[in-house]
């Protein structure tokens, strides 16, 4: 995972909790909702970005 992918899915995961809490400490649903989308939006991001590295990795290990 590039570092520029790691700070838009750490971004985007910060962003998501903010509003989760605005949405939380408002009484807005919507706004809640759209909070916990982003986090998890971001999570699968990460995973994505995960297996790839992993991948990236055994290539690496079996031509070495």
């Amino acid at each position: 995972m590039g570092l520029g992918d790691k700070i838009k899915n750490k971004a985007q995961e910060v962003s998501g909790k903010v509003k989760e809490n605005v949405g939380d400490a408002t009484d807005n649903e919507k706004l809640q909702a759209e909070g916990v989308k982003d986090q998890a939006a971001a999570s699968t991001k990460q995973a994505g970005e995960s297996v790839k590295d992993a991948a990236k990795d055994a290539k690496n290990d079996l031509t070495n």
